[in-house]
């Protein structure tokens, strides 16, 4: 149980053998690589994914953030949005 939010949590062993039978190929590292792209697709800073995901360098986290064609039209869309004088 985690002390701070008093949710149950899997251990790291449990949670790979309920993928290994229940998750057709699917493998923990690749949740650990969804869960950062998610993250950074939210607008979740680099320095927070790192914590998240347990990273110690910046390198690392980019080569896992990846962000979706949504992401990409959403930068676009700010770059062309008017701005205001004022």
């Amino acid at each position: 149980m985690c002390p701070d939010t008093g949710h149950i949590r899997l251990g790291y062993d449990r949670a790979r053998v309920l993928l290994a039978h229940y998750g057709d190929g699917l493998r923990l590292h690749q949740l650990r690589h969804s869960s950062a792209t998610h993250l950074g697709e939210a607008n979740v800073s680099a320095n927070v994914i790192m914590a998240k995901t347990g990273h110690k360098s910046l390198r690392s986290v980019q080569r896992y953030v990846k962000p979706g064609l949504a992401a990409v039209h959403q930068a676009t869309g700010a770059l062309s949005a008017p701005r205001r004088r004022g």
